[in-house]
């Protein structure tokens, strides 16, 4: 790819007289197209990183914004909300997985990929997550674990 950068000028007309201003645009590479060949290649072949499931995703991310709040890099959820550009509710049903006992939470963390989608589903988290008593709240966990074994 050439290193020459597209250039858009304006001219505008002000009480000073013209103006004109000039702006590079930086292109991204285009990615190559998958032909045939490429797919036969052992690279192609080789197996990309598993996807960690969503609710892990979530659970990481729960813990790393309750960290940025203890260490003052954000003031509240509000302001996390801003930041994530979601609203305040969705940071709320984020962070309200910090509710779980350590011992779901790990379980969740550790989650591979072979975990469906349907079978963990946030929803049945939050549920779980609004149980107050920690040995309900693993008794409600046990519970839907083994609904997942049924279902897988």
């Amino acid at each position: 790819m050439s290193s020459k950068r597209p250039v858009i000028t304006v001219t505008a007309q002000s009480q000073d007289g013209p103006l004109q201003l000039e702006v590079a645009i930086p292109l991204r590479p285009r990615r190559p197209s998958v032909s045939s060949n490429a797919r036969t290649t052992p690279a192609a072949e080789t197996p990309g990183p598993s996807r960690i499931p969503r609710v892990t995703r979530l659970m990481a991310l729960a813990i790393k914004f309750q960290g940025m709040v203890d260490r003052l890099e954000v003031r509240d959820y509000a302001d996390l909300a801003r930041l994530g550009y979601v609203t305040r509710a969705r940071i709320t049903q984020i962070m309200n997985l910090l509710n779980l006992a350590p011992d779901i939470q790990e379980e969740i963390l550790g989650l591979d990929a072979s975990v469906e989608k349907a079978v963990l589903a946030e929803r049945q988290l939050r549920s779980i997550s609004k149980i107050v008593p920690w040995a309900i709240q693993r008794r409600a966990w046990i519970e839907s674990r083994s609904r997942r074994a049924t279902v897988a």
